[in-house]
């Protein structure tokens, strides 16, 4: 898969929250061997010689094809964690952003592909997020919600 590294290694990343009326937008997942669903907010890698907002405004063009203005840069958090009965480790740089097209605000369900794999992203209400009702990682960001 484009953009992985192997699992023994560190892998920075740039995601954004894309906050709007009380929800935050994430792609839905799923972790096999754990059995659990979890969300994750767009992004993805930082690639050598690229800045993280760089990293953050590619992405989201090769994941929605959408362009995002108004990037803000919130913090940066590491994560270390086993995903799939792998170990990972993520330095992750979160940014919040504006959609240049309006009309992905009013979508419940917004389609992500991802070096042709595809899958869901769902505007997230941050009161389900922060009453636990739903798995959002990396967890350290739920403090930058608040």
């Amino acid at each position: 898969m484009k953009g992985r590294r192997p699992r023994n290694s560190i892998r920075p990343l740039a995601i954004c929250l894309f906050r709007n009326n009380g929800r935050f937008l994430a792609a839905l997942g799923n972790d096999s061997v754990k059995g659990n669903e979890f969300y994750r907010p767009l992004g993805g890698m930082i690639e050598f010689g690229e800045t993280a907002e760089a990293a953050l405004k590619r992405e989201i063009m090769e994941e929605l094809s959408e362009e995002i203005t108004n990037v803000k840069y919130l913090g940066t958090v590491e994560n270390i964690f086993t995903y799939e009965g792998g170990p990972g480790h993520e330095i992750i740089m979160i940014f919040d952003a504006e959609f240049i097209n309006r009309s992905l605000y009013e979508k419940e369900v917004i389609d992500v592909n991802e070096a042709d794999n595809w899958y869901s992203a769902h505007w997230i209400r941050y009161e389900d997020l922060l009453s636990g009702r739903i798995t959002v990682y990396p967890e350290a960001m739920r403090e930058m919600l608040n």
